[in-house]
């Protein structure tokens, strides 16, 4: 018998993730997004809960409990807001970076001067070969990334890893989504590298947990989105009944629903596989792809549902719509990803199934 349970502690990491994004982001996001920035108080809370190392290894003073587990909880923050649950993440999809290529070691050098409340670690996927640089230095931009603050710099390629904390320059812009965790544009000039490497598995490494966190905060806001337009179709009475049982109305309501449940079920196969040490490259980038093109769907149609009032501030949907459109662009996008799901796609190998399923839960 397949079992979906998540597990006794999974369980307990969702209930305390919702429970939080529930009582401390969801309330202020809009807030949040005036400032720019998350309150430093729930930074500290989330900082005590453990959010930001809920799978780094335990060695490395993580809670050790893999990528399933911060999958779990950057949906359930996303879905309060997504651009708080990248602020209170200070290291990010960095943190997995420097494990691939450096360890242990490399992440406890790095993440030593990022211990400040309010320092951020920004990763920049180079999936067009378009920042420059030797061993030594490095040169390049990037027009948004949602940040209005940089300590280190990461830059991810196909094949290495470059990092940089001196001479990030960075110029605060309007940013359309993720407001909470800022919005500049990024540019270093010939900077000093603090450390480099080149090593292709690593890079496929890193960047498959950094599409799975990506690809989660998506779900998240998906989720937040379909649910509330399909709470508002039941309230809302047009014809003599609720507009929610109008077929039309009914039909998008379920396909937006489905769409979430689809790109959850490809990011918690990438996630597992991740944590059992399979190949989990395809797999990332299909989630990735799956998750960036649903966002378009569900975002838009949430704002249609609720018709004029979609636009208004005085409801959410026109942020959700606004959060996953800025989503969809960070780590290059459905393009770049879809690139690595082709590859494995036009493979001779035959397409890997769905093997978490046949392992017969998540915790497995």
């Amino acid at each position: 018998m397949i079992d979906f349970s998540l597990g006794e502690d999974l369980a307990l990491v969702a209930e305390t993730a919702q429970r939080f994004s529930d009582e401390q982001l969801l309330p202020s996001q809009r807030d949040f997004e005036a400032r720019r920035a998350v309150a430093d108080a729930v930074l500290r809370e989330a900082r005590d809960i453990g959010f930001d190392r809920i799978d780094w290894p335990e060695a490395s003073g993580g809670a050790g409990m893999g990528a399933v587990a911060r999958a779990l909880v950057l949906e359930r923050l996303a879905a309060g807001c997504p651009g708080a649950a990248i602020a209170l993440q200070p290291l990010g999809s960095v943190a997995h970076a420097l494990l691939a290529f450096g360890g242990d070691a490399a992440l406890r050098r790095c993440a030593a001067p990022l211990d400040a409340p309010g320092l951020r670690a920004v990763l920049v996927f180079d999936h067009r070969d378009a920042w420059q640089g030797d061993a030594d230095t490095l040169t390049g931009s990037a027009p948004w990334l949602p940040a209005d603050r940089v300590d280190l710099l990461a830059v991810l390629s196909r094949t290495g890893l470059k990092i940089v904390t001196r001479g990030i320059r960075v110029t605060p812009v309007p940013g359309a989504g993720l407001r909470a965790a800022g919005a500049g544009e990024i540019r270093v000039d010939r900077v000093p590298v603090d450390a480099a490497w080149t090593d292709p598995a690593a890079a496929a490494l890193a960047l498959a947990h950094a599409r799975v966190h990506l690809s989660a905060l998506i779900v998240g806001q998906m989720h937040a989105a379909a649910e509330y337009s399909r709470k508002y179709a039941l309230e809302r009475v047009a014809f003599g009944r609720p507009i929610a049982h109008h077929q039309a109305l009914a039909f998008l309501i379920v396909d937006m629903h489905s769409a979430v449940d689809a790109a959850r079920q490809l990011l918690h196969e990438a996630a597992w596989r991740l944590d059992a040490a399979q190949p989990a490259t395809a797999a990332a980038a299909t989630a990735l792809v799956e998750a960036a093109e649903n966002a378009v769907f569900i975002g838009s149609n949430a704002v249609q549902i609720l018709g004029g009032a979609g636009f208004m501030r005085d409801y959410p949907v026109e942020k959700h719509m606004r959060e996953l459109r800025a989503l969809g662009l960070l780590l290059g996008g459905a393009d770049a990803a879809r690139d690595d799901a082709l590859g494995d796609a036009l493979s001779d190998a035959p397409l890997a199934p769905f093997s978490f399923l046949a392992a017969g839960a998540l915790g497995a």
